[in-house]
């Protein structure tokens, strides 16, 4: 099972931990090397708190993927593969299109179509060969559509990571960082339950209980050594598979990138390779998981899958509208809004917690789908609790947990009680509409043959 660095929980752990720290620090007095240090503290500190969080979380991981339909536990990762390990590299492609069509195209024919290629060439070091060498040739002329940069110089250093008590300095003060921190927690315990059963259904029975022990152990590691940065099983392990990547693979993977986190190798290769050239890479990755959360799962479940795909999507508009709105100026556009739960705040909400919505959301069709419609309304009352609180869609750019009254606008505090009220009605109709006789006959045969389910 592929393991490295979350990069949600490492991006958003920079915007809500370390950067408000810093800048408060120095709003106290405090020179900017002390800020930094106590900063860097107080980042340890909270890696160490989310190692603890997820060590407890990984004993119920078992019991949750058994309980939770495939279709949730699959289709949350389907639109991960869609949104944002598809779409977002295939920007990438067509910002230079040149160099990344011919990329893609040789990943396509050779990991899609399953097409060797002359002498039997691995199709992946051959779409990085081919276009990185594309680059640089075409490149000084202008004809690589992106902004071109020259070969980078090597520039190694030597650091390696010694464990260190330095985090209890900043155990204090990261306390008050542990309602935002505690998400980013939950998010990759529940991505590690779905990659493992994903994996399961590519033929490796990994035990959920070990996946998550090792991902919380990495953790605390990273803390007790300087990190600031939480591990998380990765998504496609089943792609990985289908490329030929065994066991000896993940060993030497991790080698190579601890040895280049030492040596500093690895900032070089990451300068010396474009982003055009890797993207198709997570391209193919992102079909396969995609693929299989619809073939692995029972054929009148794909709406459920499908329907999993949202809250990725409204993730990846959110994080699109971060580009233009920062979270400072967010709360004050809000208060000038004059319509009622403007649709940026609804969209931010919505991608708030998405990994951990989708899953439910997928879970509560599917159950609704088999008729167990009691089931499909307890779905909904676990989501209602957890909207109300922020666990998912937050009403906070941020997407940090809070109680709702405390919320700086009236539109923000308006998501947490209309969203849990909607949850809460959705699930009191099921459970009256579970009372009628058409609810407890079984599903009709023709919703096991996909597209003929859904009428129109």
């Amino acid at each position: 099972m592929p393991l490295g660095l979350d990069t949600p929980s490492t991006i958003g752990i920079a915007l809500v931990v370390l950067g408000p720290a810093f800048v408060s620090l120095k709003a106290q007095g405090m020179a900017p090397h002390d800020a930094a240090m106590m900063t860097w503290y107080i980042g340890m500190a909270t890696m160490v708190m989310i190692g603890v969080i997820k060590l407890v979380l990984s004993f119920c991981g078992g019991w949750v993927q058994k309980m939770v339909p495939q279709a949730g536990l699959l289709g949350s990762l389907a639109g991960i593969g869609l949104a944002l390990i598809g779409f977002v590299p295939l920007l990438d492609v067509f910002g230079m299109p040149l160099v990344g069509m011919v990329a893609l195209g040789l990943i396509l024919y050779n990991l899609v179509a399953r097409i060797r290629l002359p002498k039997n060439v691995p199709g992946v070091l051959a779409a990085i060969a081919i276009g990185t060498a594309l680059y640089y040739l075409l490149g000084p002329h202008g004809w690589v559509g992106g902004v071109y940069k020259p070969l980078p110089s090597p520039d190694l250093h030597f650091g390696f990571p010694v464990p260190t008590l330095l985090f209890v300095k900043g155990f204090v003060a990261a306390l008050k960082y542990l309602p935002l921190a505690a998400p980013f927690a939950l998010l990759t315990v529940v991505g590690g339950i779905n990659v493992t059963e994903s994996a399961r259904v590519a033929g490796d029975d990994f035990k959920t209980r070990d996946i998550l022990l090792t991902e919380a152990v990495a953790t605390l590691v990273a803390g007790v050594c300087g990190g600031v940065a939480q591990s998380t099983p990765y998504i496609g392990q089943p792609a990985y598979k289908g490329m030929g990547a065994r066991a000896g693979y993940t060993v030497l993977t991790g080698v190579f990138i601890g040895l280049g986190g030492i040596l500093g190798y690895v900032g070089y290769i990451v300068e010396l390779i474009p982003r055009g050239v890797l993207a198709p890479i997570l391209i193919f990755v992102a079909l396969d998981i995609m693929v299989q959360a619809f073939l692995a799962c029972p054929a009148r479940h794909a709406p459920a899958v499908a329907f999993a795909y949202f809250p990725t999507v409204a993730r990846l508009l959110a994080i699109k509208y971060g580009t233009f709105i920062p979270p400072d100026k967010f709360v004050q556009l809000l208060a000038a809004a004059s319509k009622e739960l403007p649709e940026a705040l609804v969209t931010v909400a919505l991608g708030n917690g998405f990994i951990l919505t989708a899953m439910l959301w997928g879970a509560f069709l599917a159950e609704l789908i088999d008729r167990r419609l009691r089931r499909s309304a307890l779905y909904l009352g676990i989501l209602a609790s957890f909207s109300f609180f922020g666990v998912i869609h937050s009403a906070s750019p941020d997407g940090n947990m809070y109680l709702p009254w405390t919320l700086a606008s009236s539109l923000q505090r308006a998501i947490p009680y209309q969203f849990t009220l909607g949850y809460l009605v959705l699930a009191a109709m099921f459970l009256l509409l579970s009372l009628s006789r058409e609810s407890r006959e079984a599903p009709p045969e023709d919703l096991e043959h996909p597209g003929v389910g859904i009428q129109v």
